[in-house]
């Protein structure tokens, strides 16, 4: 990032649900990983790096692989099996996300750590397509927020939160709540050091 950026630029905060099972293992035995994940939900905020929400939506989605949620699926992230069998599939709800996002322009898209991005790079070699806005720069907010808070080491989303006395609004482990929480911590983050 250059000093040409000021508070007003828009950065995209997503949070990816997926697919889930207790112990990280599927049914079919093996070790859960991106690929065998898919995404259940894509919370979608628009924010000013002063951290105010411009816009926010969650794209609920259904997966074809495993299209029956785990019940530490849907304890973990409340995202019920009825709200995924009325959820349009991947590649629909990539489309309707597109057609969102196509008013707005935007310099980076960042999430709390990498899983984000890792499991949009799994779908784009499952379906051979991904979100626009993924082949924009990502930004690992997580490790930016860290930068230089020795006292930081322990840095999840409700801790990063606590840091600064700011409180966990919604429910956690839901892709739209997560994002908006994450929007809050963006003007803790110093921007003009992001290459």
């Amino acid at each position: 990032m250059t000093s040409e950026n000021n508070s007003n630029d828009l950065i995209l905060v997503v949070d990816l649900e997926a697919t889930c099972w207790k112990d990280k293992i599927i049914s079919a035995g093996r070790l859960q990983t991106v690929d065998e994940m898919e995404i259940i939900e894509f919370g979608i905020v628009f924010a000013q790096t002063d951290g105010a929400a411009i816009d926010s939506k969650s794209f609920m989605v259904r997966p074809v692989k495993r299209p029956v949620l785990s019940s530490f699926c849907t304890e973990l992230t409340t995202i019920t099996q009825q709200d995924i069998d009325t959820a349009p599939t991947y590649l629909v709800a990539v489309k309707q996300i597109d057609d969102w996002l196509s008013p707005y322009s935007f310099y980076a898209w960042g999430s709390w750590g990498n899983y984000d991005r890792k499991q949009l790079d799994a779908e784009a070699r499952h379906h051979g397509r991904t979100p626009v806005f993924a082949y924009s720069p990502h930004l690992n907010l997580k490790q930016l927020w860290r930068k230089g808070r020795v006292n930081a080491r322990r840095g999840g989303l409700q801790n990063a939160l606590k840091f600064h006395n700011l409180p966990f609004v919604g429910t956690e482990h839901r892709g739209i709540d997560d994002a908006l929480n994450i929007a809050k911590l963006l003007p803790f983050i110093d921007f003009e050091t992001v290459e």
